[in-house]
């Protein structure tokens, strides 16, 4: 057997399942204190004899192993758990091997193989909620470097209309700090669900959200992108961003076709912890 988990800010996704992927048990368990935290973590997993494990977990993270810290939360703003040594501890607990990675990253995975971008080598995965993350998959395997890509924090030019100084406390006008789901409640004062009809809101937030798809293409020309998170839940931005990224790009470079290229998640909130299992299976 094999076990995985999707590692959030607000709740863990805890998964075993066989050699063929078909789950066995799944449990979701709220993301409090680290020590209470791991300790329902490791009464889940106790039961189980386990061949592998995968993780995809909120961040920053270090991915580097010829770091000190390798396989530690590190800066994260979540309280309490600043420089906490997750991977290390999962190792001690099993003695297995463990897939370590960011949740995003774990999610580009999971819809690769078995989600939107099935049958690609490459795909790129965006949560646009609460935060903006980014992960990405090249040539089969999850892109991470000396760290793991950022790409919520790339930095954006203003819309025109713009008067909000933006969320982030580090870059003020990066794409998470302008375009993020607390960036909209807080330059309207309004839930985003709440915004739905107002058509200027999602105008100027498919015009942030298509230039960072337009430098992501520029720079990792994956073969597919896939859109998730709360604000994704608002159908009508997928026509607005493709339109504006169309106009952005303005045929510079090659795409497949827009409807193709830029497209919603299969998986919905599954894709992280069946990236996780993907992940512990290429380990076992």
């Amino acid at each position: 057997m094999i076990g995985a988990i999707e590692a959030g800010g607000t709740k863990f996704v805890l998964a075993v399942s066989d050699e063929n992927l078909e789950q066995l048990e799944k449990i979701s368990i709220p993301t409090t204190a680290p020590d209470e935290t791991l300790g329902k973590v490791f009464a889940f997993f106790d039961k189980y004899e386990l061949k592998a494990m995968g993780v995809g977990s909120f961040g920053p993270i270090d991915v580097n192993e010829a770091s000190e810290t390798y396989g530690y939360i590190t800066s994260t703003p979540k309280a309490g758990w600043q420089n906490i040594d997750f991977l290390g501890q999962l190792k001690d607990r099993y003695k297995i091997p463990v897939a370590w990675t960011t949740d995003v990253n774990a999610a580009a995975y999971g819809e690769l193989k078995k989600g939107a971008a099935f049958e690609k080598n490459s795909c790129l995965y965006l949560t646009v909620g609460t935060g903006i993350g980014g992960g990405a998959v090249i040539n089969g395997s999850p892109l991470e470097g000396y760290g793991h890509p950022e790409m919520g924090h790339i930095l954006v030019k203003p819309h025109p209309k713009e008067t909000f100084k933006g969320v982030c406390p580090y870059h003020d006008s990066c794409l998470e700090g302008l375009a993020s789901g607390p960036a909209i409640e807080k330059r309207y004062n309004k839930k985003a669900e709440a915004l739905a009809d107002n058509d200027e809101v999602w105008e100027m937030e498919a015009y942030y959200l298509a230039q960072a798809l337009m430098t992501y293409t520029l720079t990792l020309s994956p073969e597919r992108i896939i859109l998730g998170g709360g604000v994704m839940h608002q159908k009508q931005l997928f026509p607005l961003i493709r339109d504006k990224f169309s106009e952005l790009l303005n045929d510079y470079v090659k795409t497949p076709p827009l409807k193709d290229y830029i497209v919603p998640p299969e998986l919905a909130d599954n894709a992280g912890i069946v990236g996780s299992l993907l992940l512990a299976k290429d380990q076992s």
